[in-house]
């Protein structure tokens, strides 16, 4: 249907005549004729009747008036939706309770007036297509992947190195360390469920360990960090890697211990994604603000794999 002869046929229904219609949308009275004949054309009623005083509605026009109307505002609503600045942020943070969603709420806190859409998408493929069809606008991810180039057109910079620790229940052998090297790993069973073959944080890991002779068990279903923090807890042989970023709560008998980890210390490096050709003006502050709070990355004595790219500051002139 032709908003344009919806939106006439409104204008001529409040003011009862066709010349004053044409005159409050700037078009002659003849265009404002046509227009109508094509809306009774397509619904197949008359919607006035010529009178002498000027056009009033047929009980057609006056049943058709309260849709035209609502067709309208739902035009607008759908405009507005899209419009420069108005439409929501839309960012992966691959998951709620790591250091993307944390950075994005101290986005939100530092831009309240700024509306986000955060969402999680599980795997790096699924982001940039995501990324590259304007589903969404940026991601936080870990790149690049070896062997998996970003698309062209596909931006990345790295904006937090996140260190991490080990993380033990009270019984563990090295719970009572104020710090431990990742010599003194080797031979301890390090458990993480959630490692997923194919995925960056699976490469990630996959390098450490060769690095370093360590042994990760990624074995048996993974029933999300509550259910890993109670096994943890409760089983004296195991320990996992925790980013020092991760918002985890736990009962205070679990009697967790966070352990420092150097000589080097390894650190998990986060880049944000988005599409160069992004027009949206929220995204150019979002990587504005990440250049101004990120710590400096590369720290002297940290980790990271060879396949990741080198720092470079993600601030932005403006424009996409």
């Amino acid at each position: 249907m032709d908003l344009a002869a919806v939106r006439t046929f409104v204008a001529a229904a409040d003011a009862g005549q066709f010349q004053e219609a044409a005159a409050e949308l700037a078009v002659t009275q003849q265009a404002v004729s046509k227009r109508i004949a094509a809306l009774e054309r397509t619904l197949g009623v008359r919607l006035f009747t010529r009178t002498a005083r000027g056009a009033e509605l047929t009980i057609d026009g006056q049943a058709f008036l309260p849709h035209a109307r609502e067709l309208l505002r739902v035009a607008e609503r759908a405009v507005a939706s899209v419009g420069t600045g108005r439409r929501q942020l839309r960012v992966d943070v691959i998951s709620s309770r790591g250091a993307a969603s944390g950075l994005m709420r101290d986005f939100h806190r530092a831009y309240p007036e700024i509306e986000l859409d955060v969402l999680m998408l599980f795997d790096i493929e699924t982001a940039v297509a995501s990324i590259r069809s304007g589903a969404i606008d940026a991601s936080f991810r870990a790149v690049a992947a070896p062997g998996r180039p970003l698309p062209e057109g596909i931006e990345s910079v790295r904006v937090l190195d996140e260190t991490l620790q080990l993380l033990t229940g009270p019984a563990h052998a090295l719970a009572n360390a104020r710090s431990v090297t990742v010599a003194q790993l080797a031979g301890h069973r390090i458990w993480m469920p959630g490692i997923t073959p194919g995925t960056e944080w699976a490469a990630y890991y996959d390098d450490l360990l060769a690095a370093y002779d360590l042994t990760i068990e990624a074995t048996g279903p993974n029933f999300g960090s509550d259910a890993l923090l109670d096994t943890i807890a409760d089983t004296p042989a195991l320990a996992t890697f925790m980013g020092t970023r991760a918002r985890l709560v736990w009962p205070a008998g679990y009697d967790l211990r966070r352990i420092p980890i150097t000589d080097p210390t390894p650190v998990y490096p986060h880049s944000l994604l988005w599409h160069r050709d992004n027009p949206h003006p929220a995204l150019a502050t979002l990587r504005t603000h990440l250049a101004a709070t990120a710590p400096t990355p590369d720290a002297p004595g940290t980790w990271i794999p060879p396949w990741v790219p080198p720092h470079r500051s993600p601030s932005v002139s403006p424009g996409p």
